[in-house]
């Protein structure tokens, strides 16, 4: 078994597909209007529309009603990560912070509530 991708299901792809190539600096692959995917360290973050799982009728993941997960990207300096995103950020939950297990870290919303984390690890 191979680690696919990761998908938010969205009704404006448009936007967070705009704001996740905002966020990690890639283009996304748009294979199809309803779907878009960001290729970024070897992960792949798909951003679909809800007729991707429309199929699945009540038991469909529902857009904007996520609570339990963090898009997590690792980048070199969160404070400069940050600073060269703030002004496209409407939700800063933490700025720039340093964790109590050492790793640098700032954590934001996107455009549908979920949760992203920029994070560096402590210099060895």
């Amino acid at each position: 078994m191979q680690f696919a991708s990761i998908r938010i299901i969205t009704d404006d792809l448009d936007r967070m597909t705009a704001f996740y190539e905002r966020v990690t600096g890639t283009t996304a692959n748009r294979p199809a209007p309803v779907f878009a995917e960001i290729v970024t360290g070897g992960l792949v973050l798909a951003l679909a529309s809800p007729a991707t799982v429309a199929m699945l009728a009540s038991d469909a993941p529902i857009a904007q009603s996520n609570g339990s997960v963090v898009v997590e990207f690792l980048v070199d300096d969160v404070d400069a990560a940050f600073d060269a995103l703030r002004a496209d950020l409407d939700d800063v939950v933490l700025p720039p912070t340093t964790m109590p297990w050492g790793n640098r870290s700032t954590l934001f919303r996107d455009p549908d509530g979920n949760l992203v984390n920029l994070f560096c690890r402590p210099a060895a």
